[in-house]
């Protein structure tokens, strides 16, 4: 049975929003997230052949928006560095109740934290995001990558930990 039985509207007014919250979880924009969740039911309308079970057709699409959100955040991140940038120091200059000195230490504890989860694996990634961006459960994680349970649990522990000790070394630098 093709679960794309029911239009593309249908599919949209369903799970619509859901692609949305996981998009812009990831991508914490707007347009991106919306760019995500149109370049996501693009992508499940030609793939639409391939999923196995209907009934899973929502974690389905999820998997799918959170790829696509990764690689959008990674193309923007590669245009947009330098602007990003200097949109940080704009709005650093902004905040005038707050300490320059640690705002530009919280940037760039954030910008070594992103290039920390950034080193690691796709597949360590994609774990990581699910669990600390979308708020996914290890045995949901698990269900959405075709994991097993106690692979998601060990592979959240080792990327925490790694993470850890790379921030713990690039501050003692």
């Amino acid at each position: 049975m093709n679960c794309f039985c029911m239009d593309m509207n249908d599919i949209c007014k369903l799970y619509g929003k859901r692609l949305y919250q996981v998009t812009y979880c990831i991508t914490r924009d707007y347009y991106l997230a919306q760019d995500a969740v149109q370049e996501t039911l693009i992508k499940a309308y030609q793939k639409r052949d391939t999923i196995e079970d209907p009934e899973k057709i929502g974690a389905w699409l999820s998997a799918i928006a959170t790829r696509t959100a990764i690689d959008i955040v990674r193309k923007e991140r590669k245009l947009n560095e330098r602007t990003a940038s200097h949109i940080e120091i704009e709005t650093t200059n902004i905040k005038m109740d707050q300490n320059i000195e640690q705002e530009v230490e919280v940037n760039l504890l954030k910008e070594q934290i992103y290039q920390a989860i950034d080193s690691l694996s796709l597949d360590q990634r994609k774990v990581f995001l699910l669990k600390i961006n979308n708020g996914l459960k290890e045995k949901e994680i698990a269900i959405l990558l075709k994991l097993n349970q106690n692979t998601v649990k060990t592979k959240i522990y080792r990327v925490r930990k790694q993470l850890k000790e790379m921030l713990i070394e690039s501050l003692s630098a």
